[in-house]
C-alpha cells in the first residue's frame, strides 16, 4: 500500500503529464464552418475570433483520444452480451428520482439518464462526446454549441433534440436542487436551440471559462415529451425514473428488496466506438440489505454475486465458506489507483461548541487510528492525511515557495493564522498501539481546559453551566465496532459521548437537515477540481448543500476556490489545490479515517474483465462481462 503524502503512482504522474494544450480542429470563420453551413454564420455573426471544434475537451492538454479512436483502450471491443451481475447496498429506497431531496433515491435510479459529454477511466481530466458528435467554441470559451447526434433516440424510440436539452436545463432550474441552480443559473446566460440538433450554451461574464464546457456538457437530457405527458415534477419524490436514453433502462424493482436495470438490445449509442466493449451485462441486479452482515450470509449462499467488501474483519476473517472452498467464489484484490474519498468524521461547524479549533482538535486526538488499524482492521488501511489522498495534490511538509505565494496575502488580511507559513501540512495524530493513548489524552484535556471547557466533581466537563456533548449520527451497524472505542476514550476525557445509530431513511433525513454533532462523511475530489470545490468548502453552500456537510464557511477558503475555479496553468492549479489542502486541513474539521490503494472484492467465478484495468475504474458494472459456460456450470453445480 502506498504511504500517506508520498510520491504520486506512476499512472497518476502520467495522467497528469499527459495534459498539454488542447488546439484540436482551430478553423476561422473565413473558412467553412464544418457542419453548420448558414447556420454558422447566425450563430457565429461577424467575428473573426478562431473556433475550436472538437469531439472531446480538456482544458489544461491533449485528449488522449483522438477523432478516429475505435474503442476505449482499456475495454474488450469484442466482450460477449448476455447474463447478469448482481451486488447489493444497505438501506431502502422509496423513490427513482435522484434530483429531489425528498425521498431517498434508489441505487443507479440516474442509470437511465445520459449527459451530453461523458468521461472515461484512464483520461481522468477530460470530456468526450456522447449525446453530441462535436463541439464548438471559441477561444474565448464565452459560448459552446453541441452539435447533437440526429440517431440519439429515447428508450421508447422517440428522438432526442436540442428541444429537450433545452427542456431539461429550464427544468432544472426551476425544479431542481438549490446547489444546481446556484451552480449552473450562475455561470450559464442562455441555452438557445438553433435547430434540432444544435444547442448552443452562453455564458455569464464571470464565469470561470475552465469549468464551463464540462459543466454545459453535464446537462442530462430528459424528455420533454413525457414530463409534459406524465405531469411529473422534478422536486418530487416519484418510483418511475422517467424517460431515458441510456444502455441500461429500469425493468422492476420490489421495494424495500431489490432492484432490476435491463439493458436495452436496442440502444441508439451501442456501437458508438466510445460505448464498444460496454454494457455488456442484460441484467443488473441490486439488493438490499439492513446491515452487511445479513448481505453478507446472503452472497455466500448465492443470492447476489459481486461483492466490494468494505470490512476488513470480514476480508480478514471471512472468507472460509464452501462456495469459496469448491471454487465457486474468485476472493481478489485489484489495483485501485484512484485518490481517496477524504472518508472522515466530520464536525458539525454550525453547533456553537465546535467552533472552537481548540475543542475540535482535542476530540479529534481521541480517535485512535492505530489501534482501530490493527486491532479491528487487520493492519489492512492507511491513514487518510489529505482531500487529495493518493495524488500528486496533496500537501506535504512546509509551504512551497508557490504556496507561500498564496498564502501570504490571506495572513495579512487576518484571513489565516500565520503559523500555516512555516507549519508543516497537518497529519492527522499518531498514537499507540493502546486503546487510549495517555499522551493524546493529556494534550486533549490542556486543549479543552484552555477553552474554557473545565471537568467537574463528575468528572463531566461544562463551560457556563453546559455539558459538552459528542453525538455520533451512525445509520451502519458496521460502524458500532469503531465508534464504540471512541466514544469511550472520549468519556475518559470527560466529554460525554453517545452513538445515535438510527435507520438509513432518518439519518439522510436528520443530515440533509444539519441536525448532527458528527457523521461520517465523504469528500470525493478530483483531479481537476473546480467550480464543484463551492459545493464542498463554499461559503454560498453552507445553507444548502449536504455535501458541505461541515458547514464550512470561511473567506480564506472561498478565496483559495476562486484561484483554483481562474488558474489558466496546469501548474498554477496544482499549486492553488496543495494550498487550499492545507488550509482545510489546518482548519481541523475532519477526523480523518482511512483508504486502502487496492479493491478487495469478491465474485461468482463467472465473470471476466480486460487484464490491466484502467487507473480509475473498478469497472465490474461498465465494461466486465458474463462468461455464459462458467455461469451455466456454476449454476448446474448448485452455486446459486
Amino acid at each position: 500500500m502506498s504511504k500517506p503524502n508520498h510520491k504520486p503512482s506512476r499512472t497518476q504522474s502520467q495522467a497528469k503529464a499527459a495534459k498539454r494544450d488542447v488546439r484540436t480542429g482551430i478553423m476561422m470563420l473565413s473558412g467553412a464552418v464544418l457542419g453548420l453551413g448558414m447556420v454558422a454564420t447566425q450563430v457565429f455573426g461577424d467575428s473573426h475570433e478562431a473556433i475550436i471544434e472538437s469531439h472531446g475537451y480538456s482544458f489544461f492538454g491533449e485528449l488522449k483520444y483522438d477523432a478516429d479512436f475505435t474503442h476505449l483502450d482499456y475495454v474488450n471491443p469484442d466482450a460477449p452480451k448476455g447474463g447478469e451481475i448482481s451486488t447489493w447496498v444497505p438501506g431502502t429506497f422509496d423513490s427513482f428520482n435522484p434530483y429531489t431531496r425528498k425521498g431517498r433515491s434508489g441505487a443507479l435510479a440516474s442509470a437511465g439518464t445520459e449527459n451530453i459529454l461523458t468521461t472515461v477511466a484512464d483520461d481522468p481530466t477530460a470530456s468526450y462526446c456522447l449525446l453530441c458528435s462535436t463541439m464548438e467554441y471559441p477561444e474565448s470559451k464565452d459560448w459552446v454549441i453541441f452539435n447533437l447526434r440526429p440517431e440519439a433516440k429515447f428508450s421508447d424510440g422517440s428522438q432526442l433534440t436540442a428541444n429537450d436539452i433545452k427542456f431539461s436545463f429550464d427544468l432544472l432550474m426551476e425544479q431542481g436542487l438549490p446547489s444546481f441552480r446556484s451552480a449552473f443559473g450562475g455561470q450559464i446566460s442562455d441555452v438557445d436551440v438553433v435547430d434540432d440538433f444544435t444547442i448552443k450554451f452562453t455564458f455569464t461574464e464571470d464565469a470561470p471559462r475552465r469549468d464551463v464546457i464540462e459543466l454545459a456538457g453535464g446537462m442530462p437530457a430528459f424528455s420533454q415529451k413525457w414530463y409534459e405527458e406524465t405531469g411529473a415534477r422534478l422536486d418530487e419524490s416519484r418510483l418511475d425514473p422517467g424517460l431515458g436514453s441510456s444502455a441500461y433502462q429500469l425493468e422492476s424493482f420490489d421495494i424495500p428488496r431489490r432492484i432490476i436495470y435491463a439493458r436495452n438490445p436496442d440502444y441508439w449509442g451501442a456501437d458508438l466506438p466510445i460505448n464498444l466493449g460496454r454494457s455488456n451485462f442484460d441484467r443488473i441486479r441490486i439488493e438490499y440489505f439492513a446491515d452487511g452482515s445479513a448481505a453478507f450470509e446472503a452472497f455466500k449462499s448465492g443470492a447476489y454475486t459481486f461483492r466490494s467488501e468494505n470490512s476488513s474483519k470480514q476480508w480478514a476473517t471471512g472468507y472460509e465458506f464452501p462456495s469459496l472452498e469448491k471454487g465457486w467464489v474468485v476472493k481478489t484484490e485489484l489495483e485501485n489507483g484512484s485518490m481517496a474519498t477524504s472518508q472522515s468524521f466530520v464536525f458539525n461547524l454550525r453547533r456553537e461548541k465546535f467552533q472552537d479549533p481548540r475543542v475540535r482538535e482535542a476530540i479529534g486526538l481521541m480517535f485512535n487510528f492505530e489501534w482501530s488499524n490493527e486491532t479491528l482492521f487487520f493492519g489492512l488501511y492507511e491513514r487518510i492525511n489529505s482531500f487529495w489522498e493518493n495524488s500528486d495534490m496533496a500537501a506535504f511538509g512546509a509551504p512551497s515557495e508557490g504556496e507561500l505565494a498564496l498564502l501570504q496575502p490571506l495572513v495579512d488580511q487576518g484571513l489565516i493564522d500565520a503559523s500555516i507559513l512555516t507549519a508543516d501540512a497537518r497529519l492527522g495524530p499518531a498514537s499507540s498501539d493502546r486503546q487510549l493513548d495517555r499522551g493524546n489524552l493529556r494534550r486533549a484535556s490542556a486543549l479543552l481546559d484552555e477553552a474554557g471547557w473545565i471537568v467537574g466533581d463528575d468528572g463531566m466537563r461544562r463551560k457556563d453551566g453546559e455539558l459538552l456533548e459528542v453525538e455520533f449520527l451512525e445509520s451502519s451497524p458496521a460502524f458500532d465496532r469503531v465508534i464504540s472505542p471512541y466514544v469511550q476514550n472520549l468519556e475518559r476525557l470527560g466529554v460525554r459521548a453517545t452513538l445515535d445509530r438510527v435507520d438509513y431513511a432518518q439519518a439522510t433525513d436528520r443530515e440533509r437537515s444539519y441536525d448532527f454533532d458528527m457523521i461520517t462523511h465523504q469528500m470525493p475530489m478530483s483531479f481537476e477540481p473546480g467550480s464543484g470545490l463551492k459545493q464542498y468548502f463554499g461559503s454560498e453552500a453552507v445553507s444548502e448543500s449536504t455535501r458541505n456537510a461541515m458547514g464550512v464557511a470561511d473567506p480564506a477558503v472561498d478565496a483559495l476556490i476562486e484561484v483554483i475555479i481562474n488558474a489558466s496553468e496546469l501548474q498554477e492549479m496544482q499549486t492553488a489545490v496543495t494550498t487550499l489542502d492545507r488550509v482545510l486541513r489546518h482548519m481541523n474539521f475532519w477526523v480523518p479515517q482511512w483508504f486502502k490503494d487496492k479493491h478487495t472484492v469478491a465474485y461468482y467465478d463467472m465473470y471476466e474483465h480486460p487484464e490491466v484495468l484502467p487507473p480509475f475504474a473498478r469497472g465490474e458494472l461498465d465494461f466486465w462481462w458474463y462468461n455464459a459456460e462458467k455461469g451455466e456450470a456454476l449454476e448446474a453445480a448448485g452455486a446459486f
